[in-house]
């Protein structure tokens, strides 16, 4: 069977070395559920959405993400809950502060897919 008749369920997936890390290492990464209330492409880029995601916080929190080419109306994404690493140092982009980062796989056409609740929860659910 060549490269051409392997389907894309059936290519096997290139892993990367990985490095371990310890229990206490993964303890520090926060991920958590956020409602998004808003998203807009951000002017002038073509990778970026800017997103207002409610964490059940006080305010909602700002988050930029480089999937515009796969979501070029980023409105059809209001309402959805999306996983997020919440507590990476804040990050400018574009002048922008960008305060986490959407967590997502590769679709076996290479487009992002969000990992999401089975369920709706309620914003701000600690990933455990």
């Amino acid at each position: 069977m060549n490269e051409e008749q392997v389907t894309p369920a059936a290519k096997p997936v290139v892993e990367k070395k990985e490095e371990y890390i310890t229990i206490e290492d993964f303890k520090k990464v926060v991920a958590k559920i956020g409602k998004v209330l808003s998203a807009e492409a951000v002017p002038d880029s073509d990778k970026l959405i800017r997103f207002e995601l409610d964490f059940g916080e006080a305010q909602p929190r700002q988050i930029l993400s480089g999937i515009r080419e796969w979501y070029p109306e980023p409105e059809k994404l209001i309402g959805k809950q999306l996983l997020y690493v919440v507590n990476l140092a804040p990050r400018k982009i574009r002048g922008l502060e960008s305060n986490g980062m959407l967590m997502a796989v590769d679709g076996l056409d290479g487009t992002p897919v969000f990992l999401v609740p089975e369920t709706e929860v309620q914003p701000g659910s600690t990933v455990r």
